[in-house]
C-alpha cells in the first residue's frame, strides 16, 4: 500500500482552489459535494489545497505547503500530498478507487465496474443498520457475536447481502428471526509462499474473515497483513485443538 486512504469531513471547512478551468471546475464539485467552503487563496483555518494551473502549480503548491496545508496538484502526482480517488457513491456508502496517480483512467474504469454491481439503494442498507444498532446491542451484547451475526447475513446469499436490491427492507424481520450463531471453526491454509499476491481467492476471503490467525514462526508478515486488522494473532507450533469460538485459521507454511 503506498498510501493512505481516509475520508475527511470536510463539511463546512475551508479549503482552497487556486485555478481555472475544467480540471478546477472539476475539483469544485467534488469539495461542494463534501460540503467544503472554497476560497481562491490562503486564509486562517484552511487546511487543505486544490492546485488546477498549467503553469506556476510548483511555486503555488509550494507556497501553500508552507502554510501548513497538504495539497493536490491536478495532474501532477509528483507534487501531491493526496491524490483524489475516483469515487461510487452510495451515501452514505463511499466507495473510493485510487492508484496513486499511476493512471486516472484504470481508476474510472474499475469505478464503472463496481458501479454496476452495486444496487442503488446500498445506502438505504447502511442506514438501516445504523438505525437497528440499539436493537443489534440487545440481542448480541458481546461485539464479536454481534459482528460474527452482521457478518453472516451480509454474506452471499445472506439475509441482508448487499447485492440484493430488497436488502435494507429485511433488517428488522432478520432482527426478530432466529439467526443462526456462529459455532467454533477452523479453516487450514497452505502456503506456497511469501508473497501475498500468491493466495488463492478462497484463502484471501478466508483471512478477511478470520476471528482468530494461528500460524508458527516465520510466516511472511506481508501474508498477516492480508488478515483484519482486528483478528487475533497466535504464535503456535501446529493448530488449536479446541478453536475458540469463531472462524480460525491454521497458516501451514511451505515445507522446506
Amino acid at each position: 500500500m503506498h498510501q493512505l486512504p481516509i475520508f475527511l469531513n470536510l463539511d463546512g471547512r475551508t479549503v482552497v482552489l487556486v485555478g481555472e478551468g475544467e480540471a478546477a471546475d472539476a475539483k469544485a464539485r467534488l469539495i461542494v459535494r463534501a460540503g467544503g467552503r472554497i476560497v481562491t487563496e490562503w486564509e486562517v483555518g484552511a487546511s487543505l489545497a486544490f492546485v488546477a494551473l498549467d503553469d506556476g502549480a510548483e511555486a503555488a503548491a509550494a507556497g501553500l505547503r508552507a502554510r501548513g496545508l497538504l495539497v493536490n496538484v491536478v495532474d501532477r502526482p509528483d507534487l501531491c500530498d493526496f491524490t483524489t480517488p475516483a469515487i461510487v457513491d452510495r451515501a452514505p456508502v463511499t466507495i473510493a478507487i485510487g492508484t496513486g496517480g499511476a493512471s486516472a483512467g484504470l481508476a474510472k474504469a474499475v469505478r464503472q465496474r463496481i458501479e454496476a454491481l452495486l444496487p442503488a439503494r446500498l445506502g438505504a442498507l447502511a442506514s438501516a443498520l445504523h438505525a437497528a444498532r440499539p436493537a443489534l446491542k440487545a440481542r448480541w451484547p458481546a461485539a464479536a457475536d454481534r459482528r460474527r451475526a452482521i457478518d453472516a447475513a451480509l454474506a452471499s446469499g445472506g439475509a441482508l447481502d448487499p447485492l440484493a436490491d430488497a436488502a435494507a427492507d429485511k433488517v428488522e424481520s432478520w432482527l426478530a428471526g432466529d439467526a443462526p450463531t456462529a459455532a467454533s471453526r477452523l479453516e487450514v491454509i497452505r502456503l506456497t509462499g511469501a508473497d501475498p499476491d500468491d493466495l488463492t481467492l478462497r484463502a484471501a476471503r478466508l483471512l478477511g474473515e478470520a476471528d482468530h490467525i494461528f500460524h508458527p514462526p516465520g510466516v511472511a508478515a506481508a501474508i498477516l497483513d492480508r488478515a483484519r486488522a482486528d483478528a487475533v494473532r497466535h504464535l503456535a507450533d501446529a493448530p488449536p485443538a479446541d478453536p475458540p469460538k469463531g472462524l480460525s485459521i491454521w497458516l501451514e507454511p511451505l515445507s522446506p
